[in-house]
């Protein structure tokens, strides 16, 4: 069985509950400044700056016992003038933290809009609904093209002829490029976290079939109702995009949201 790798737009570092540092992605050193080798084993508070910890540590908290992903934006982590996007999530023994560079700009376009596109969102049916937030979803992200599938039922907004992407196992919820490479997290010796990271590379079949798809970006997230998943959001883009959590969170509200308010 093949590892579980992350993809290198970002890092990420798997923690024990009293935060020390378990696992690291072996591209933590281009983020944070340390060797993934000397960050194994140590607190994360000997790498990072005390206030930006106790936000964190904060947030967590008052997420804790939840299965969703908490988001920290434009964080100064470590002692550089550098900012990043974090995405954490408490898992059954372990904190998972991914980070990414923040953008320079545009900060809040992204969740801004889902309000506004939820007020343009047709009611009047099912299908006219579906069809809706398919367009929806495609103008929020700005990808090729958004699909949209419940149950048997499957919508799509696109922006010319896309093939239908066929992948064996459930694509990552963001997916920034198909073509860089992949990184490896140390040590290597348990997956388990691991594979519930956002930024988790695909599997190598999957990645041949974006490629041969002439497909490099993808950006996903299921649909709930009820608290059951009834169906999911997949935009897929012939470019690479810059991965982006609060893009990621902005579609993760708006099929919320969509669920709540789509026609039996």
């Amino acid at each position: 069985m093949s590892k579980v790798q992350v993809q290198s737009a970002g890092f990420l570092l798997e923690l024990s509950q009293d935060w020390l540092i378990l696992r690291a992605s072996e591209n933590a050193h281009g983020f944070l400044g340390e060797y993934h080798q000397r960050l194994v084993g140590e607190p994360l508070s000997r790498f990072t700056l005390a206030q930006s910890l106790h936000d964190l540590r904060n947030s967590l908290s008052r997420q804790r016992g939840s299965s969703g992903i908490s988001r920290a934006y434009r964080v100064r982590l470590i002692d550089e003038p550098r900012y990043f996007d974090i995405a954490f999530q408490s898992l059954e023994s372990t904190i998972l933290i991914e980070g990414l560079p923040s953008s320079e700009t545009g900060f809040g376009e992204y969740l801004g809009s889902v309000g506004r596109l939820l007020e343009r969102l047709p009611l009047q049916n099912r299908q006219t609904a579906m069809d809706g937030a398919a367009r929806c979803m495609r103008a929020l992200t700005g990808f090729d093209r958004a699909v949209l599938t419940i149950g048997e039922d499957r919508v799509e907004s696109s922006r010319g002829k896309l093939p239908e992407l066929q992948t064996s196992g459930e694509l990552p919820q963001i997916v920034a490029d198909a073509t860089s490479d992949e990184v490896i997290v140390f040590p290597r010796d348990n997956d388990k976290g691991v594979d519930a990271a956002l930024l988790r590379a695909p599997t190598t079949e999957q990645l041949q079939a974006l490629r041969s798809s002439g497909i490099r970006s993808v950006l996903g997230g299921p649909i709930f109702r009820d608290g059951e998943m009834i169906g999911r959001f997949q935009c897929d883009n012939r470019t690479a995009m810059p991965p982006s959590f609060e893009q990621h969170a902005a579609a993760e509200l708006f099929a919320q949201m969509f669920g709540m308010l789509l026609p039996g």
